[in-house]
């Protein structure tokens, strides 16, 4: 969780941050705790009000960026979440994306969502939640159950709560839930009835810049809430893709290509996604293609954290730069799956090329240029679809400060990366 604070001009005057656990109840299975995540935002927001020696009544508002597809259920009596949450890069929802697959396969909601069945989006995490979780689905269908992004659970919470917090979601997020109509922007009846979804339980859908409301918790009360967008588009804004062709990338724990394809609703041929860009208040939404890359960033955690072959995130980047190539070793880390263009469910992690001239060096190089040859992968697909040609990446998030990657990327891409001044535009 993060909290920054900008000034009238974009300029960062306060940060604070925090990391939250990382849960892995078995193979294949993530979950985030929403009570720590609720927790570490109020900790974060009081830090960097201080930090700064400021408080609610400096701030002319403040807007919220989540992680997209992240699931939580909660209880409307209580404020309490009935499950962990289930994380975007989650897989336990495999049989039921092999079922619906079955009857019109996987591009069978892609017309109505711009999304295919996969193990990635909302809709589906959200029916595991309600069919494993005993009376979950009899409690949701009289509204005692809500169903939202972290998005939906921060503003519930953080608008009064169990006292009439507001249930809502921005058009943004409502689209990777593969439950909204993308041409109408509500909540399609028919996949709600195909994926024996409960409305009741569902947020309100609203534009991703508008006042929805009062802040009534501490360090925040009283500051207007006025944005919604999930990470990835608000990266697209906060790099100042607005005209039909402009394309950002994120490189986080997974990379993110959007490009911006105006009030069009451009269907993929190549294996991207079509979503929301944004809308801003009553004006017509825009939309984007999305090239969704699942691990990138987690690749340098997983050596991190499981193989202990760096103590921390910045130390790839030296390790990787004390050799002059990958040594022949290459890693495809589908801890997840592949998502675009391949969108393989089934597929896993392998690093190949292992050789007795290979060291952790060449397996650190060869983590951070599987970033880029992902990339690559969505950069072409991108081109297919749109027709354009890619001039530039504009690039954010916390791998770009990786000037080994960026250079790596540029080169095979065969055009620059272009990386703004301040790096978090999520």
């Amino acid at each position: 969780s993060r909290f920054i604070v900008f000034d009238r001009a974009g300029q960062i005057v306060s940060m604070a941050q925090k990391e939250h656990r990382q849960i892995y109840p078995q193979p294949g299975w993530v979950e985030h705790d929403p009570i720590e995540i609720l927790h570490n935002v109020n900790e974060v927001t009081g830090a960097a009000l201080a930090k700064a020696g400021l408080n609610a009544g400096d701030l002319a508002a403040i807007g919220i960026t989540n992680q997209r597809e992240t699931t939580v259920l909660w209880d409307k009596a209580t404020g309490k979440p009935v499950h962990n949450a289930l994380v975007w890069m989650d897989t336990r929802t495999d049989a039921l994306v092999s079922s619906f697959a079955k009857f019109g396969g996987k591009d069978r909601f892609r017309a109505q969502t711009g999304l295919p069945l996969t193990t990635y989006f909302s809709g589906l995490k959200l029916r595991w939640l309600l069919d494993q979780l005993p009376e979950a689905r009899t409690r949701a269908e009289n509204g005692d159950l809500l169903f939202g992004t972290m998005d939906s659970w921060l503003i519930w919470h953080l608008t009064g709560g169990t006292r009439g917090g507001r249930h809502i979601t921005d058009v943004t997020n409502a689209s990777r839930t593969q439950l909204m109509n993308l041409a109408t922007c509500q909540w399609d009846e028919d996949i709600l009835e195909a994926f024996a979804i409960p409305k009741a339980c569902l947020p309100q859908i609203v534009p991703s810049s508008q006042i929805y409301g009062e802040v009534t918790t501490v360090p925040l009360r009283g500051t207007p809430i006025a944005g919604i967008l999930g990470d990835q588009q608000a990266a697209l804004v906060g790099q100042t893709c607005f005209v039909p062709g402009e394309a950002k990338n994120t490189y986080g724990t997974g990379s993110f290509l959007l490009m911006n394809t105006g009030r069009k609703i451009v269907p993929s041929q190549a294996g991207l996604l079509t979503t929301v860009a944004y809308q801003f208040g009553d004006e017509s939404p825009c939309y984007a293609l999305e090239g969704s890359i699942a691990i990138t960033g987690a690749l340098v955690q997983w050596l991190r954290d499981n193989l202990n072959l760096i103590e921390k995130s910045a130390d790839i980047e030296p390790l990787a730069a004390s050799v002059e190539d990958n040594g022949g070793v290459y890693i495809a880390p589908a801890f997840s799956g592949l998502y675009a263009p391949y969108w393989k469910d089934d597929a896993r992690g392998v690093i190949v090329g292992l050789t007795r001239y290979a060291n952790r060096a060449h397996i650190a190089r060869a983590a951070l240029e599987s970033a880029a040859f992902q990339v690559r992968d969505v950069v072409e697909a991108m081109q297919t679809d749109s027709g354009i040609e890619l001039k530039a990446l504009r690039v954010d998030g916390g791998m770009v400060c990786n000037n080994l990657l960026m250079q790596f990327q540029s080169d095979m891409l065969a055009a620059p990366v272009v990386r703004p001044r301040i790096t978090e535009t999520t």
